[in-house]
C-alpha cells in the first residue's frame, strides 16, 4: 500500500464480541476509507461492521451440514469461499486475525490458486487465544506453527504476545512486527455523544464496564470479584457487555458477594432483534404523536388530520413489513443451516 495504489483485501475473523473482531472490522472500516477495497470473508457478518459502507463486501461461508460429519468442517468452507473471492473480485492479500483456522485456511486458498497459476499473499495477525490454545492442547502445536511459518508476514497485539509466540514456536518464519490495537479518537469522543449510561446509573458512582465474548481466558468471575473489593472502597457500577458460556457464573459469583443490584449484565442484542424493537418504537412515537393531535384536533384542518393519518399508518406498515421480512430471513435461515 504505497503511495496511491488501492489494494484489494480480504479480511478474515470471528465475528462474534471480541477484541479480534473488534480491531479487524475497525481496521477494515479505516482502509475502505483510504480508498482500499474490503472483502470480509466469515460466517456472519462482523459484529461492528454496519450494513452499508462504500468498497466494503460481506461474503458468508456457508457451512453445509452433512450426516457424515459429526463436526461441519468449517476450515475447510473458508477455505474453498477465501479460494472463489479471491477469484471472483481479484484480491490481492488476505488478512487472518488467528493463525487456526483463519491462516491455516488461506494457506489451503493460496495452494489451490497456485495450481492453476495465480497467487495471494497473506498476513496473519496473532492474538491471545493462538496461544492459549497450544497451552490448553498441544496437538494444535505443529499446525499452529505451520500456519504461522507459511504466511508472508505476521503481527502481533501486542510486545508480550510477540515474546511468547517465539518462545512457544520459535521465531524460523517472517519477523513478527508488533501493531498495537487501536481506537479512533475522532469515533470514540466522548463529547459527541449524550452520556446515556449516567442517565440509567445515575452521576453520584463511577462506571466501570467490561466488554468481552464471557470465555473462561476473560476471567469474568475474577472480573466480578474485583469489582467487589473496587465497590467496598468506592461504591460505584459495573456494567458487563457481551455474552458467552460464564455469564450464569459471572451472574451467580454477583449474587454470592451481594453485588448483583449494582452490577448490570447488558448481554447482546442480534439484529433481528433490534430491527424489531426499533420498528416497535416508531409505531409507539408515532403513536403517541398521533393521539395529542386528535386530543388538540380543532386546532388542525381535515386535510392536515388525514395527512397526518395516512403518515402513522405508513409507519405501521413498514413496521409490520419489517418484522414480517426479519421472520422470513430467520425462517430460510434456519432451514438452511438445519
Amino acid at each position: 500500500m504505497v503511495g496511491e495504489s488501492r489494494v484489494k483485501i480480504g479480511i478474515t475473523c470471528y465475528p462474534t464480541y471480541g477484541g479480534s473482531g473488534a480491531v479487524a472490522t475497525e481496521l477494515g472500516i479505516a482502509l475502505a476509507e483510504r480508498g482500499h477495497e474490503v472483502h470480509f470473508i466469515t460466517y456472519r457478518q462482523p459484529f461492528r461492521l454496519p450494513s452499508f459502507l462504500p468498497r466494503i463486501f460481506f461474503h458468508e461461508v456457508d457451512v453445509g451440514r452433512y450426516p457424515l460429519f459429526e463436526f461441519p468442517p468449517y476450515d475447510l468452507a473458508l477455505a474453498v469461499r477465501m479460494h472463489e473471492v479471491v477469484l471472483s473480485h481479484g484480491l490481492e492479500l488476505l488478512h487472518c486475525h488467528y493463525a487456526i483456522p483463519h491462516a491455516t485456511s488461506a494457506w489451503v486458498a493460496r495452494e489451490m490458486l497456485r495450481e492453476t497459476g495465480q497467487d495471494v499473499h497473506v498476513i496473519t495477525t496473532l492474538h491471545g487465544t493462538d496461544i492459549t490454545i497450544v497451552g490448553q492442547d498441544p496437538s494444535f502445536y505443529p499446525i499452529t506453527k505451520f500456519s504461522i511459518e507459511k504466511s508472508d508476514r505476521i503481527t502481533a497485539v501486542s510486545q508480550y504476545l510477540k515474546d511468547e509466540t517465539c518462545r512457544a514456536f520459535g521465531c524460523e518464519g517472517p519477523a513478527i512486527e508488533v501493531i498495537h490495537n487501536f481506537i479512533d479518537p475522532d469515533i470514540y469522543n466522548r463529547e459527541k455523544y449524550p452520556k446515556l449510561l449516567k442517565k440509567e446509573f445515575g452521576t453520584s458512582r463511577p462506571i466501570l464496564m467490561h466488554v468481552s465474548n464471557f470465555r473462561s481466558v476473560k476471567r469474568v468471575r475474577d472480573v466480578i470479584r474485583i469489582y467487589a473489593e473496587v465497590n467496598r472502597e468506592v461504591p460505584s457500577v459495573l456494567v458487563m457487555i457481551g455474552d458467552g458460556p460464564d455469564r450464569p457464573a459471572a451472574e451467580e459469583e454477583a449474587r454470592m458477594l451481594g453485588v448483583q443490584d449494582s452490577v448490570s449484565f447488558l448481554g447482546k442484542l442480534d439484529s433481528g432483534s433490534l430491527k424489531i424493537k426499533v420498528a416497535s418504537s416508531i409505531v409507539a412515537i408515532s403513536s403517541i404523536h398521533l393521539l395529542q393531535i386528535f386530543l388538540n384536533a380543532t386546532q388542525y384542518d381535515n386535510a392536515k388530520l388525514m395527512w397526518f393519518t395516512i403518515i402513522h399508518l405508513a409507519f405501521v406498515v413498514s413496521a409490520l413489513l419489517l418484522g414480517f421480512l426479519e421472520q422470513i430471513m430467520s425462517k430460510a435461515k434456519s432451514n438452511k443451516n438445519g
